[in-house]
């Protein structure tokens, strides 16, 4: 009887100490690595939850990519909302810095994106909370490059950087 309480004890010990090790490791992981993310609302399709309300896409969203901000015309990237800190957009990246873009519905027809700052837009105009509305994204609000579909299972592919044609930035001003 002492030998399975002895025995018992190692496996609640090495339990423990599994666990104070695996937590750790996965927050981290997932703080700065990858995790997953389920994205809802319209302002994507038909690149994201082109099913409407019945399905949503759950994308892998890679923080390690974007460590030094570097991101490419077309991407998919999640920020942090700049009118919400509470909340996480997902969006499209349409002009970079010194580029000059066209807007859609902004206070200013063409807008020249600043040094630090990014031009993000919803694939689906009219039902997007975007640049359109709040102007220029500070690349310090960036979250992470969404990279593949992972849910639903059909679904299932990479996201490849893509801009639109009628999105390209008129202009690109020479460093």
């Amino acid at each position: 009887m002492a030998q399975a309480q002895g025995l018992g004890r190692r496996y609640i010990k090495a339990f423990f100490k599994g666990f104070f090790v695996a937590v750790p490791v996965t927050v981290t992981f997932l703080d700065r690595v990858a995790c997953v993310a389920r994205v809802e609302g319209a302002s994507m399709q038909p690149s994201l939850n082109p099913g409407g309300r019945e399905a949503s896409d759950v994308v892998l969203l890679n923080h390690w990519s974007i460590r030094n901000y570097d991101v490419q015309r077309g991407d998919i990237v999640s920020l942090v909302s700049p009118r919400n800190p509470e909340q996480k957009i997902i969006k499209r990246v349409i002009a970079l810095e010194g580029d000059i873009i066209k807007t859609i519905g902004y206070k200013k027809k063409y807008v020249k994106v600043p040094h630090g700052h990014i031009w993000v837009e919803g694939d689906h105009h009219g039902h997007s909370f975007d640049s359109n509305a709040f102007g220029p994204v500070s690349l310090g609000l960036l979250h992470a490059r969404a990279t593949h579909i992972l849910w639903p299972p059909q679904r299932w592919q990479k996201l490849q950087p893509m801009l639109p044609p009628e999105r390209k930035p008129l202009h690109r001003e020479q460093e």
